[in-house]
């Protein structure tokens, strides 16, 4: 197996966890992490045995593979400097938060023969395999995503920090076009919209009704997927799926059968796992920039939509309010 030299950019709460999972694979050896905040660095290097660096172009031309773990806003700058240098990248969701900025990434990429995985993490998810594989005519799709509130990923909306998730999975499970988006929501502890709820109709007239919340008293991470004689009910956090099926005897009488599973498994080591595979071998990786992008300009119009009804509510109560 080939030694892959490894680096994450970024110390923060989500960095620290790419990094441990780079020491803990076979074939990769971190050799460095990177934050401007020196003592996060440092911090985290001393816990994974490695060099601290407060600028990532220090290790550019030395390593084979980047994961980028700063803030959306610095996406591009970043990811473009290590795709230029020659480095694979895989880089957190969202891409970036613009579309010109994404598509320019996915350009470098191709261009220069780099591989470019987003960190679309519930992909990766134990038991999406499984959840997969049940279904067969979807029809109606449900997401709600909610946790307390935290500072940290308060520099995007709950669009991009959160509901972007189930934006990718229903584009993923779904297929086909995004046809038609109604949005609504509210800022609520932060300048950006904490809480929102998404409808998305695709084409066939399947929908996907989508809730996030940063705001909330508990955590929950829940998908379930409705057929014609058929409820598909994931767990995303517990790794719990249940199927529920109608099924009909031979006297013509109906009855529910319950099918109950339970998958473990680390979806982040996973996903960087599968990453190493695709800088060995050069193989599409499973959450490409053009899947990434596709889902960021999904989210970008949920956004848009949010904004048009919260100028709606507010030029009624408050007008001189201002809306991001």
């Amino acid at each position: 197996m080939r030694r892959v030299r490894a680096a994450v950019i970024g110390a923060g709460h989500l960095g620290r966890y790419h990094a441990e999972k780079y020491t803990q694979l076979p074939g990769a050896e971190l050799t460095a992490v990177v934050d401007i905040d020196a003592q996060a660095a440092r911090t985290l290097a001393a816990r994974c045995g490695t060099r601290a660096l407060t600028d990532y172009r220090e290790i550019l031309g030395e390593v084979d593979a980047v994961s980028v773990v700063t803030p959306a806003a610095t996406h591009l700058q970043v990811a473009r400097d290590c795709l230029l240098a020659g480095a694979d990248v895989l880089v957190e969701k969202p891409i970036t938060p613009q579309l010109d900025a994404a598509d320019a990434l996915v350009q470098l990429a191709a261009a220069r023969g780099r591989i470019l995985q987003v960190g679309h993490l519930e992909r990766f998810n134990p038991l999406m395999p499984a959840l997969r594989r049940e279904i067969r005519r979807p029809l109606f799709l449900e997401c709600h995503r909610i946790a307390p509130y935290k500072p940290r990923g308060t520099d995007v909306d709950v669009l991009l920090d959160l509901m972007i998730h189930d934006i990718d999975l229903a584009l993923d499970l779904f297929g086909g076009e995004v046809i038609g988006v109604e949005a609504a929501g509210a800022p609520v502890l932060s300048d950006f919209a904490d809480i929102a709820n998404a409808r998305l109709r695709f084409a066939g007239g399947r929908i996907a009704n989508l809730t996030a919340s940063r705001i909330s008293m508990k955590s929950e991470r829940k998908l379930r997927v409705f057929e014609r004689d058929a409820c598909l009910s994931a767990d995303l956090h517990t790794g719990q799926l249940a199927v529920f099926r109608r099924v009909t005897g031979a006297d013509g009488s109906a009855a529910i059968t319950r099918h109950e599973e339970t998958f473990a498994g680390d979806a982040l080591r996973a996903e960087i796992d599968a990453f190493l595979h695709c800088v060995r071998t050069r193989e599409p990786p499973r959450v490409d920039g053009v899947q990434a992008r596709r889902a960021l300009a999904v989210t970008l119009e949920v956004a848009a939509a949010l904004r048009r009804a919260l100028e709606e509510m507010l030029a009624a109560t408050e007008p001189s309010h201002a809306v991001h």
